[in-house]
């Protein structure tokens, strides 16, 4: 859970229009709850490498037997009727774009109107530290190669003489 997320119980329904999210393997997956037992999301890759459109299903194919909670972090530009409305107006769209159009995206559009993924975001922001955390390194070893042991040959041919 994250910040004021509210966990979902097996048999609780989420209220209508609500940003429901179930995790992956190394992602969230993102959905609006549309009532009746269902959830507009866009499929992507969520069923494998096949990309998915945007789909009405079941919560409990949505969520695939993993848990699921309601993001309540930030308020939504419109009434829950209209975020139903606005989710269901793009299903059969298959545009999916893992870092332009994904899931969450879809939803961020849904509930405040921006085509915002803050899980791409991150991503972008840690290769952007490994590089920076890789280039530390490489300046430690330049700087002190006898403390990485890169100097050992050289430091053995010289006591051998």
């Amino acid at each position: 859970m994250i910040g004021t997320d509210l966990l979902l119980g097996e048999n609780d329904e989420p209220p209508l229009g609500s940003h429901v999210i179930t995790p992956r393997r190394g992602y969230l997956h993102h959905g609006i709850y549309v009532g009746a037992g269902t959830v507009v999301h866009y499929a992507g890759l969520a069923n494998g490498l096949r990309r998915g459109p945007v789909e009405e299903i079941s919560l409990t194919r949505f969520t695939a037997g993993r848990p699921a909670w309601i993001r309540f972090d930030a308020r939504t530009h419109f009434d829950c009727r209209e975020v139903i409305r606005r989710a269901r107006s793009r299903v059969g769209e298959h545009r999916y774009r893992l870092l332009t159009n994904n899931c969450e995206h879809f939803c961020e559009w849904c509930l405040r109107g921006e085509n915002r993924s803050y899980q791409v975001e991150a991503w972008l922001v840690r290769p952007g530290r490994a590089l920076q955390g890789t280039i530390r390194l490489i300046a430690r070893v330049l700087s002190a190669p006898r403390r990485f042991g890169l100097n050992s040959a050289r430091s053995a041919a010289t006591n051998a003489s």
